[in-house]
């Protein structure tokens, strides 16, 4: 159903595209890929073809059409979500007047957005897609010269998962990348303390070579205008504390959010079609954790992961990340190729 007001002139060629609400009580606008890809205006590609295939995951397939079709929309819209955030501070600047005074009032926060998606579903391309556009320099309307760059800072929620020993030592190896799998406290204090301006804040880094956190290396954020936020699970609702008392989740200081969403068995094709090709590449490294993979054949490797996906990747799919993609501003439904067919924009 059209959720635009019919027009009584005959439709022409240049007339904007019909955008459609996938249900009369839905919260989203569904968009073909024509159609939002016509949305973009005028917005500059500022990558070329050798950048945009640095920043491609393995597996997955994008190219300069791809950025041009969907990505490039959706960095005008940030742009636009952004201006808005920044004309609501002033709003509210004005409001509190001199009360605001040394309370942080007159001092801007950053724009936090996260993305979310399954394993192998492409959301770290998405996200490293975002950090490259949204930190191109700004035009001013006619061309001219507008803002600098702003600072974009893209931070990946694996730095939060608990280190090996302590997932032994909980019996949650077999778990690895479910929430409880994570330190969620720490993982939420830092986009808090971020989004309230602090100077520095620090991260944990995880090295994917040796499957764990890199002990005694952090990722330091000094005030970005732009968090981007990316990982399995950044939708998850707060659960209730000890005291029964709910907490302030994730999602709560996110001011746009991405879900990257697939069909299962594609998902799960890409899964195996990734973990063959690093079986050529990265897990041959002697500091690799996945080396033993390389000794034995590819149909036992591939058992192997098979069982990964079945016993670990598609449950925690089905159980914690597929039911979160509701809560997005943004859902990216991609077709068996890993391009984007659809998207559903929230209404606000």
């Amino acid at each position: 159903m059209s959720t635009a007001a019919p027009s009584a002139a005959a439709p022409s060629a240049a007339a904007p595209p019909q955008r459609r609400a996938r249900s009369d009580a839905s919260p989203f606008v569904d968009l073909s890929r024509a159609e939002w890809s016509a949305l973009r205006e005028r917005t500059p590609l500022t990558l070329t073809a050798a950048e945009v295939e640095e920043l491609r995951g393995l597996g997955d397939v994008i190219d300069l059409d791809e950025v041009r079709d969907v990505y490039l929309p959706l960095a005008r819209l940030l742009d636009l979500y952004v201006g808005a955030v920044h004309g609501l501070r002033g709003a509210l600047n004005t409001f509190l007047g001199d009360a605001g005074t040394g309370q942080g009032a007159q001092r801007g926060t950053p724009f936090v957005i996260g993305v979310a998606g399954s394993v192998a579903v492409g959301k770290s391309t998405v996200a490293r897609l975002l950090r490259a556009l949204l930190a191109r320099p700004r035009t001013a309307p006619g061309g001219a010269a507008g803002d600098g760059p702003p600072r974009v800072e893209l931070v990946t929620t694996d730095g939060f998962l608990l280190p090996n020993a302590e997932l032994r030592r909980r019996g949650l190896m077999s778990r690895k990348g479910f929430p409880e799998s994570y330190d969620r406290r720490a993982l939420t204090r830092f986009v808090a303390d971020v989004k309230a301006g602090r100077e520095e804040v620090t991260a944990p880094v995880y090295s994917h070579l040796i499957y764990d956190i890199v002990p005694g290396e952090t990722l330091t954020v000094r005030r970005p205008d732009i968090l981007i936020v990316e990982g399995l699970n950044v939708l998850q609702p707060a659960l209730p504390g000890k005291d029964g008392r709910t907490r302030l989740a994730l999602a709560d200081y996110f001011d746009f959010s991405v879900y990257v969403d697939a069909r299962t068995e594609d998902i799960e094709r890409w899964y195996l079609d990734r973990f063959r090709k690093l079986r050529e590449t990265a897990f041959q490294d002697p500091s690799s954790y996945f080396r033993r993979y390389t000794q034995v054949s590819e149909e036992e490797a591939l058992d192997y992961a098979r069982g990964i996906w079945r016993t670990i990747n598609l449950p925690n799919l089905e159980q914690n990340i597929a039911p979160t993609r509701g809560r997005a501003s943004l859902i990216l439904r991609k077709g068996p190729d890993h391009t984007v067919q659809r998207l559903s924009l929230r209404k606000l």
